[in-house]
């Protein structure tokens, strides 16, 4: 270990990431110590995993015991705060941001200080390239942001004015996540406008707002978690590859202009139902993954068959489907003779025991002359009565017939 090169021994440091132990690690010798102050890049400081400070006699102690740690180093490139279990003095983290700023390129920020402190203010017009923010708040936006590429607001306080501004401010963005953010919603402010040239990936998750306009040419990925929206609408170039939504309560969606190119449709629990959804992505002749889980078949909506599926999508090699079978009326999805040539792997699911329908497995798989892989999701009830055991007994009865008669499937089976 003696022979490492004294910049080695900073990349081994900055591998163990937790302040803690870095320190420690540092006690080695003088060698590392040397490595420890000038060729540390990475420290990361959290509340959960620092048993030790929970004996410092006050908080101040354990902002000297940081500020210390922090203060020993000349060039920290990257910095985790996650020590939401206490409260700081504002002017100290200041301090430590401060200090750290002109080399600092990723930094994770969960602090709670009062006041809170302008994160905008102290890094605006450095070279911070990623900035992740939890539990704080952010007001008034003046500076420039000419570095960032990666931006995640969590549980933030945040004008939607404000977060506009933000975004326009970041000129390299690639990546948002928004989360659960806390924004103002008046008359005036009800519309979120997403304006952004370089945004390539962007994350929405437990945001409730009437609409969001979305204005994005190079925009690839979009994911949409337990969001109430009435309008989202997408403007920009054909360059959408792949759209999520789990648990969304939506009204419209306009992405025909940019869906083009999808190759992958992830959908669970979406309010839209299925011709909505197809006259989202019956453009996307690229398709080549396709995920419809825990949706609701009615037969007044048009039922999701798969002669629809296999003319509108003929690249597609990854099929998933789940429905809720309150009507009977997916055997209809069965009508029609074109096949899924291209379809490897196929994942089948239902919500209750009573909806499987072997027939239906069984119509599924002749479609698809290719497919190498079987996943099976369903629901099984506890076994209290009778019935409950009988249809078990016919469930468990259908699957291993099924299976003989497709024995070269490799089928995986999940249940819960």
């Amino acid at each position: 270990m003696e022979h490492l090169p004294v910049e080695v021994v900073g990349n081994v440091l900055s591998s163990l990431g937790a302040a803690r132990d870095v320190v420690k690690a540092s006690a080695t010798c003088s060698k590392w110590r040397e490595a420890y102050c000038k060729h540390l890049h990475t420290l990361s400081f959290d509340s959960s995993l620092l048993p030790v400070y929970h004996h410092l006699p006050s908080i101040s102690h354990l902002e000297i015991t940081i500020t210390r740690t922090i203060f020993q180093t000349t060039g920290l490139e990257e910095l985790y705060f996650l020590l939401d279990a206490v409260e700081f003095s504002a002017s100290t983290v200041t301090c430590w941001l401060m200090y750290t700023r002109e080399n600092l390129r990723r930094l994770s920020y969960n602090v709670r200080t009062t006041p809170s402190v302008n994160m905008l203010e102290i890094f605006g017009g450095h070279k911070l390239e990623s900035l992740a923010m939890a539990h704080n708040s952010i007001s008034g936006v003046y500076k420039r942001f000419p570095c960032l590429k990666s931006l995640s607001l969590s549980y933030v306080s945040i004008s939607v004015s404000d977060l506009n501004l933000l975004l326009i401010a970041c000129r390299k963005i690639e990546t948002l996540e928004l989360v659960g953010l806390e924004m103002a919603t008046s008359d005036e402010e009800l519309t979120l406008e997403l304006i952004s040239p370089t945004l390539k990936s962007l994350y929405v998750e437990e945001i409730s707002l009437e609409k969001i306009i979305l204005e994005a040419d190079s925009i690839e990925h979009l994911n949409l978690k337990l969001c109430s929206l009435l309008v989202f609408e997408i403007v920009g170039k054909e360059t959408l590859k792949l759209f999520k939504t789990d648990d969304v309560t939506l009204f419209q969606i306009d992405t025909v202009a940019t869906a083009e190119n999808l190759e992958n449709v992830d959908i669970r629990r979406f309010s839209l139902r299925w011709p909505e959804i197809y006259e989202m992505i019956s453009r996307s002749s690229k398709l080549r993954r396709l995920r419809l889980w825990d949706m609701s078949v009615f037969k007044e909506d048009g039922i999701v068959d798969l002669e629809t599926i296999a003319v509108s999508f003929p690249l597609l090699t990854h099929l998933s489907l789940c429905y809720d079978l309150r009507v009977g009326e997916v055997h209809h999805g069965l009508r029609g003779s074109s096949q899924l040539v291209n379809v490897t792997v196929l994942e089948l699911g239902w919500t209750r025991i009573d909806d499987f329908s072997s027939c239906w497995v069984e119509g599924m798989l002749r479609r698809c002359p290719n497919l190498n892989k079987l996943v099976i999701r369903g629901v099984i009830p506890m076994v209290k009565t009778p019935r409950e055991c009988q249809m078990l007994a016919s469930f468990t009865s259908s699957i291993v017939e099924l299976m003989r008669k497709y024995i070269h499937l490799k089928a995986q089976f999940y249940f819960k």
